[in-house]
């Protein structure tokens, strides 16, 4: 069997935002593919990107382990993955030609190898993996495993012949996810990770996944893995999956990194059920839509379940900018589930996204309204991002600039020629963020002074309301001139 080198590409450390968040989790997607070429007998080793430091500790591990295949995997379940962002491409093409320096066969599944496949094949992947990659992954160290260089009958595969690309059909998603191997976490550094985050945060977190896909048609939204399917495993079967993760890591906290968690009907009660029964209720996180969590009994079978928190993708407080997302949500569901969970005690987060097409400062303030009124518990702010294959993408297309990609996560750069200049949203993006903190901060001191809070740091808080008290409106103020500031005079015509 030949010697396989599987690495995710993510280096947390070149993401300084999210670095300086402490908050890492295994590469899940990464550890699929891995425990899938376990599960065909292949001797696999695994390079972890998520604490590690650059692609020079990849050298490291290649010389080490002298792989036949170097297998580079993106996790698809992680958002940042679909960005694209350019230190991870560079990062992913150093990978690529360590590997290829020490005679390894080289395999990359990432979304931006999906969309650009000569690039990377270009710089020596003997084969670029497109779409759901297990299957493809196992059949394609079958066939180098016996000497071959015809790839054509492993689908879902990009690759060489000759000087020409070939692309061969494209795979059929899987259906039935509790037939997949389970994850490798036998690979993974637990060690490493229980330190950071109880070092940081006093628990530990780890990261499932329940669902693939996701059916509904946000048109900004990339799905170059499912598209628009949708595939669901069994509630007792993620219940036991979680049960094995407890006796094996002990973790205190679970991230679902679905993109939709609780789609299929009574799905959240049948895991409560599992969930009490084995008795193993671990507090988690999710992301959800509104218009699911108002499903009869859905809010109480998350809190029967320990649902901690419930991250919504609100995107706009406008009714009109979320018909042209074509997200088939209205703002009062918005309201509605994030009354709902609120009341229940499951908090709440609310994803929104500034600088679509036609949002104007009226549409702004009513994202900032909303925010007000239903008081999520948390917020995540990005802008509008053309990301290929989409339909808002096709809409800019003729907008498009030169910069393509994010350099890291929090570059909040808008790539196309939006409502306003990047200038104008990097300042949005903190003004929101320091409005949404003084007015918790200010809940926090009304509930000190009505005896419903203890703990101190009053002091420091009343400082903090004054504070804004004078920063806020000049924040406000400067926004109104950055909204004035002219657009840059080029524009890409084009688009890759």
């Amino acid at each position: 069997m030949p010697r396989i080198l599987v690495g995710s590409v993510y280096f947390l450390r070149l993401d300084p935002a999210r670095w300086a968040e402490h908050q890492p989790f295994p590469p899940l997607g990464t550890l699929y593919a891995a425990g899938t070429l376990q599960a065909a007998g292949h001797e696999v080793h695994f390079f972890d990107a998520m604490i590690a430091d650059t692609a020079a500790d990849w050298r490291a591990r290649v010389a080490e382990v002298r792989p036949d295949i170097a297998v580079l995997y993106d996790d698809n379940f992680n958002y940042l993955s679909k960005m694209c962002l350019s230190s991870m491409r560079q990062a992913a093409l150093e990978m690529i030609a360590a590997a290829r320096a020490k005679g390894a066969r080289v395999a990359i599944c990432s979304a931006d190898a999906a969309d650009h496949p000569d690039l990377y094949l270009d710089a020596g992947a003997g084969a670029v993996i497109v779409g759901e990659g297990e299957a493809t992954l196992a059949e394609l160290a079958a066939a180098w495993r016996a000497g071959t260089d015809d790839l054509s009958a492993v689908k879902g595969l990009a690759w060489r012949q000759g000087a020409e690309t070939v692309r061969n059909p494209r795979r059929e998603v899987l259906r039935d996810l509790d037939a997949l191997p389970p994850p490798a976490w036998d690979l993974v550094d637990m060690a490493t990770y229980r330190q950071v985050w109880r070092r940081h945060h006093g628990f530990f977190a780890l990261n499932l996944v329940t669902s693939r896909g996701c059916p509904y048609s946000c048109n900004w939204c990339a799905k170059p893995i499912w598209g628009q399917g949708y595939a669901v495993r069994g509630a007792r079967a993620v219940a036991e999956e979680l049960a094995r993760l407890v006796c094996l890591a002990a973790p205190d906290y679970i991230w679902f990194m679905d993109d939709i968690m609780g789609l299929k009907p009574r799905w959240w009660g049948e895991f409560a059920a599992a969930i009490d029964d084995l008795g193993v209720k671990v507090p988690f996180k999710c992301l959800s839509r509104a218009d699911l969590v108002l499903r009869e009994g859905a809010v109480e079978d998350l809190k029967r379940a320990g649902c901690d928190i419930v991250w919504l993708g609100a995107e706009s407080g406008s009714q009109k900018i979320l018909d042209a997302m074509d997200k088939d949500l209205s703002t009062g569901e918005i309201a509605e589930a994030t009354a709902r969970l609120k009341a229940a005690g499951i908090r709440v987060g609310h994803f929104l996204q500034f600088g679509y097409p036609g949002e104007g400062m009226a549409e702004i303030g009513q994202t900032l309204a909303m925010l007000r009124a239903t008081q999520p518990d948390e917020m995540g702010i990005s802008v509008s991002y053309p990301l290929p294959g989409t339909v808002f993408h096709d809409r800019v297309r003729s907008q498009l600039r030169d910069k393509r990609h994010w350099d890291v996560s929090s570059d909040m750069a808008m790539l196309y020629r939006g409502p306003y200049v990047t200038a104008f949203y990097r300042h949005l993006h903190a003004y929101v963020h320091r409005d949404f903190r003084l007015r918790r901060t200010v809940a926090q001191l009304r509930d000190a002074l009505a005896g419903r809070a203890k703990g101190g740091g009053h002091l420091r808080a009343l400082a903090f309301v004054a504070y804004c008290g004078v920063a806020i409106p000049l924040s406000w103020a400067r926004l109104q001139l950055l909204r004035l500031m002219p657009h840059p005079a080029t524009a890409r015509r084009t688009a890759s």
